[in-house]
Order: structure tokens, then sequence, then C-alpha cells
């Protein structure tokens, strides 16, 4: 599957079957969080088997059932480490997409169960992404029309609108999809809203538009 397919089947899935991630498909995704690791400098972790994480009132609430694996997200405290996990993070997700998994950010509907992931100093867990065996593949969110989100002309190159689709389709914090595009030339530049966990959506946003708009057709201001 290629990533852009995997962009456009990825949803949100907060209803998971037994079934565990075993065999090649754990192995891979093993595999690319550590290749995401090395390259971020962050310390991402998968976490198979562990229950109780979706099992309180925080998860009921957030509608999980079934959650019992997941992708803690950590790394060292700092200004960029929201912006960073949601790079890195969404280029896990769109992974496990091709794997055949399916997958959910949370950033606060879950417990942290401290013994199922470690944490070294300096560091701290940002989010978690839920990932498993959907027992559905999750239905499109609604999204703003390409204007709401972006300053650049009407007569912008077709790169940057299908650098646009692209961040549209990106999941963000309660769907806000507060950003904006602007363009310069070859320049591109993106800009946080205020709302919740933008600094997060900025960084999953930023790998889908990179996906969309191909990453020798501009650089980011």
């Amino acid at each position: 599957m290629e990533l852009l397919q995997a962009m456009k089947e990825r949803h949100s899935v907060r209803s998971y079957s037994d079934r565990p991630i075993t065999g090649d498909v754990k192995d891979e995704l093993i595999r690319f969080i550590e290749e995401c690791n090395n390259e971020s400098g962050l310390h991402m972790q998968l976490i198979l088997n562990e229950p109780k994480a979706f099992s309180g009132l925080m998860a009921h609430y957030g509608k999980f059932s079934g959650v019992k694996n997941y992708i803690a997200l950590i790394g060292k405290k700092g200004t960029d480490l929201d912006e960073k996990c949601g790079y890195y993070g969404e280029k896990v997700v769109l992974k496990a997409q091709q794997l055949g998994l399916n997958t959910c950010w949370v950033a606060t509907t879950y417990s942290k169960v401290k013994t199922a992931f470690k944490t070294d100093n300096g560091e701290k867990l940002c989010v978690v992404i839920a990932v498993g065996y959907g027992l559905t593949q999750g239905t499109a969110h609604k999204s703003k029309p390409a204007e709401k989100v972006t300053d650049a002309d009407y007569d912008a190159p077709d790169w940057f609108k299908f650098g646009v689709e692209a961040a549209l389709l990106a999941p963000t914090a309660m769907n806000q999809q507060k950003f904006v595009f602007s363009l310069n030339g070859n320049k591109v530049a993106l800009k946080a809203g205020m709302g919740f966990y933008t600094k997060l959506d900025l960084g999953i946003v930023k790998y889908h538009f990179e996906i969309g708009a191909g990453t020798s057709n501009f650089q980011w201001n």
C-alpha cells in the first residue's frame, strides 16, 4: 500500500478485536519504530498485551474498547517535543495502516501505566496511539475547505494544492484543523492556531503535507 493510499484509508478506530499483533507485522512495526527513534531522537515504544491503560473510566468516556496494544510516544522534554511526536508518530501510524493495522491518537482518555514503558532521565510521555486490528475501519472525518487553511493565491502550484489536500486528511485533536499554510515561491510556512494539542497536530499535518506535495518541490520556511 502506497503512503497516499494509506493516508486516505486510515481513520481513527476506537474498538478492537482480540487478535494479537504477532509475526512479521509485529517485527516490521518494531523495526520501523526503532528507525524513527534513531532519526528523531525520540524513545517511542510498542506496548503489547497491556489492557490496563484503556480499562478505566477515562477510556470508557473516550468510547474505547478492546485496546490492549498501544505506542507510547516518549521523548526529551523541550519546546519541540509535541511537534516531533506528531510528525514521527504519524509516520508510525501510516506504517501501521500499510501493515493492515488500525490506530487512534489518544491524548487524555487513557491511564498511564508506568510499569509498561520506560522513560529515561529528562524524558516524558507525550501521548499514546492505540493500535491493533479494529472491529471496523473507522469513518472519514469532516474537513474544512482548502481555502480555510491557506492564505496562498488561487494560482498556487499543483504540488502545493496536493499538499494541502493531504494535510486535510490528517487527524487533529477534536478534528479542529487549526492550521494555516502560506506560500512564498517554493517556501512553505505552516502556522498553528490556538487550541488543544495544536503543536502535536502541527507535526502530524507537516508529514501529511510532505507526502502530498513531495519534498523535492518545496522548502519549509
